[in-house]
């Protein structure tokens, strides 16, 4: 049983980790959609990166916990992180801009947030 405890505390530590990231994202996304950009890494502006360095190391310690969890579990990658490093990057100039893009992100999240719920 000791096992089983361990691994029911370690799935309720994800799931608060996993509910942590999404409430930071979040938190990026509503800032992006505000106007300030950088959270996507479209311009590749230096000062705008190193502005924005310390949200996405945020997120990434918080990935690599929740991947951690995940893997001990037996369960799949996070893939809303996944998601979201693909997300981020140079792009064409039909693109939409940071703050469409989080937007959309918000209305996602807001969606599934809707049907979980």
């Amino acid at each position: 049983m000791a096992k089983a405890d361990r691994l029911a505390r370690l799935d309720d530590l994800r799931l608060e980790q996993e509910a942590e990231y999404r409430a930071a994202l979040g938190e990026a996304l509503r800032r992006t959609a505000s106007g300030k950009w950088g959270l996507f890494d479209h311009q590749a502006d230096r000062r705008t990166r190193a502005a924005m360095a310390p949200v996405i190391d945020h997120l990434q310690e918080l990935a690599d916990a929740i991947d951690g969890a995940r893997d001990q579990l037996g369960l799949p990658s996070f893939a809303l992180h996944q998601e979201f490093l693909k997300s981020r990057g140079p792009v064409g100039p039909q693109a939409m801009g940071e703050p469409r893009q989080a937007q959309a992100w918000l209305d996602r999240l807001a969606a599934e947030d809707g049907a979980a719920g």
